[in-house]
């Protein structure tokens, strides 16, 4: 098994929640879903939230750096750090794993552009040079 994701030799690729790894409950999926905008503070810095755009694609939530790697909450969280999401009167404890495999990159980029698909920025969310930040995020 590999940590993150990734193939076993020989065997298809797997996902990250295929190990065991913690999944979002049935209502809190639908309400990411639905958001259009949330917060994020990491563990390292809490006193700081950050405006950023997340995505449900089947039953995975993923972020993605609209920054890429100069992004500190990316940083914060790509190094391991735990973070906490802010939206609705809610707050969600989360870890992040990076999301590395075509596959998880093409669902989520095929989320950010039909979600947000009215905004301008929306284009900007699928620069191939961000893709490498998309990061696959679970309950702690």
């Amino acid at each position: 098994m590999l940590a993150g994701g990734g193939a076993i030799e020989g065997g298809p690729p797997r996902r990250t929640g295929d190990y065991g790894m913690a999944n979002f409950d049935a209502d809190t999926l639908r309400e990411l879903r639905d958001v259009r905008e949330l917060r994020i503070r990491t563990g390292k810095h809490p006193k700081t939230a950050v405006v950023i755009w997340i995505v449900v694609a089947d039953e995975e939530v993923f972020a993605r750096s609209w920054l890429g790697g100069r992004g500190r909450w990316y940083r914060d969280l790509a190094a391991g750090g735990p973070a906490t999401l802010e939206f609705a009167g809610r707050r969600l404890e989360v870890q992040a794993s990076p999301a590395s495999d075509d596959t998880s990159i093409a669902r989520a980029s095929a989320e950010f552009l039909r979600k947000y698909q009215p905004s301008s920025h929306a284009r900007e969310m699928v620069r191939s040079e961000i893709l490498s930040t998309t990061l696959r995020l679970e309950p702690r």
